[in-house]
């Protein structure tokens, strides 16, 4: 298991995030290769009951909104909840449209490293 696999082990038994609340951050994390498909589905079944639900969208609205070095949280979040909106409970599209300020923010995000690469835009 490499450092960060283990980071996020702890990170999550000290935050004592649920089952849901872990595979969300799974897809969403800072690892450099996408969200799996079977996840993506994982998530999107879930989020037709009434108990994940708030714990999905709840992960994801706290990736949207990070900064910095963490850039991939929030590319990540779209990517998962554009599927969502397409695959997931008909409540997905109705908080998105309850939070589209958090989303429009967004059409300016850019990340530049230390040498001045533009990672997202």
């Amino acid at each position: 298991m490499q450092a960060s696999g283990l980071l996020r082990n702890v990170r999550n038994v000290v935050h004592n995030y649920t089952e849901v609340e872990i595979k969300v951050r799974e897809a969403t994390s800072n690892d450099p290769w996408g969200p799996s498909s079977s996840i993506m589905a994982e998530i999107a079944d879930l989020t037709y009951n009434m108990t994940a639900f708030p714990e999905i969208m709840g992960i994801i609205w706290k990736r949207v909104s990070d900064t910095g070095k963490n850039w991939r949280h929030v590319y990540k979040s779209l990517v998962l909840l554009d599927y969502l909106v397409k695959t997931g409970a008909e409540r997905v599209q109705n908080q998105c449209k309850e939070n589209i300020y958090s989303i429009q923010t967004l059409k300016d995000f850019q990340y530049v490293d230390k040498v001045n690469t533009v990672l997202f835009d």
